[in-house]
């Protein structure tokens, strides 16, 4: 009998990859209805076409790789993967570029490692920078209007821009988020007079706001489950927070604290991107640097760099350290007074 070699995540009994993977997918659920409330059919669109995709790709590679293509899919990774970057996407995305996203975070930055557990980088955030690179009009043109300030198109007039490019006047039912309006007026505005833009809604974000707080409870359930610990989410959301209020106290010059937690990806990024068990921190110490270098990250680029939302950037780049400060934070070996951490000088 031939002999099955596999990697982490290792997992046995009713917490096996499989299962935790099923969860991560249900606890999406209150976000993703949300996002589609605000934001019409498109988002159910951009999810249902890249979860077809991905388990095209996964089981085209593993019978190129001759593996067992059921075992392998079985375990849910790659509509995680599909699912977390379908969410991401705007809800008028072309179907091109989804193809284009999906197809490299499953053959190259998933499989072409070795699969589940070999990945260095989150799969889902390599797609999504790329298309964010590469594609910069679709991916930040295409946002749709709140269905509280337009009605929104109907399921087939969406199914038949994103396919087509046609049934729909784009310009009439898109505009630019929260987080960008912010980020792109404060120079010219005052935060009085940007927060009665139509965008804000109550003086948050129109519509993200529940987005980010169905991703939220969706984040507390994973947590109640155990399937994910606090530290990663809590480090990574104290962290923007405090770089809100010391660096931008002043919300005439900067975003406020509640823009940065309540619009974007924050909520989903906190505890569905940057919780991935493979590309993430594995000590409990290391988790807490992990996550705080996210914030830090999310805020730096979100105030000084070119793009509104930041989360995917700033979770690849901490993945570059997670090898880094797991062998910094070495817990205490069982027997031992103090942890083994760090180089030790040769004799």
């Amino acid at each position: 009998m031939a002999l099955l070699q596999i990697t982490s995540p290792h997992l046995r009994g009713t917490n096996r990859t499989a299962s935790v993977m099923q969860w991560v997918l249900l606890a999406t659920l209150p976000g993703f209805v949300a996002l589609i409330w605000f934001f019409g059919w498109g988002v159910l669109i951009n999810v249902a076409w890249a979860v077809l995709l991905a388990i095209g790709a996964e089981a085209t590679v593993l019978r190129l790789r001759k593996r067992p293509v059921m075992f392998y899919l079985s375990d849910y990774s790659a509509l995680v993967t599909a699912v977390l970057l379908g969410l991401a996407l705007p809800p008028f995305t072309p179907w091109w570029v989804t193809a284009v996203g999906v197809l490299f975070a499953i053959v190259i930055s998933k499989q072409l490692y070795g699969g589940l557990g070999s990945n260095p980088f989150n799969p889902a955030m390599v797609g999504y920078a790329l298309l964010l690179v590469s594609f910069p009009v679709e991916m930040t043109t295409h946002w749709a209007t709140p269905s509280t300030l337009a009605v929104q198109p109907d399921f087939l007039q969406t199914l038949t821009y994103i396919f087509t490019g046609g049934g729909v006047n784009i310009d009439g039912v898109t505009m630019a988020t929260p987080l960008d309006t912010y980020k792109h007026q404060v120079d010219i505005l005052t935060r009085e007079e940007l927060t009665q833009l139509p965008v804000f809604g109550q003086h948050v974000a129109l519509g993200w706001e529940w987005v980010n707080l169905g991703f939220l409870a969706g984040g507390l359930a994973l947590l109640w489950r155990k399937i994910i610990t606090w530290h990663i989410p809590v480090s990574m959301l104290l962290s923007l927070t405090a770089c809100s209020l010391i660096i931008g106290w002043d919300p005439d010059q900067y975003t406020p604290v509640s823009i940065h937690l309540l619009s974007g990806a924050t909520m989903l990024g906190a505890f569905f991107i940057a919780t991935d068990p493979v590309t993430a921190a594995t000590s409990r110490l290391g988790k807490l640097y992990y996550g705080a270098g996210i914030g830090i990250l999310v805020y730096i680029i979100r105030t000084w760099g070119g793009y509104p939302d930041a989360v995917a950037f700033a979770v690849l780049l901490m993945n570059f350290a997670a090898p880094f400060l797991d062998h910094y934070t070495k817990p205490r070996t069982y027997g031992h007074r103090k942890a083994h951490r760090g180089i030790k000088k040769a004799d």
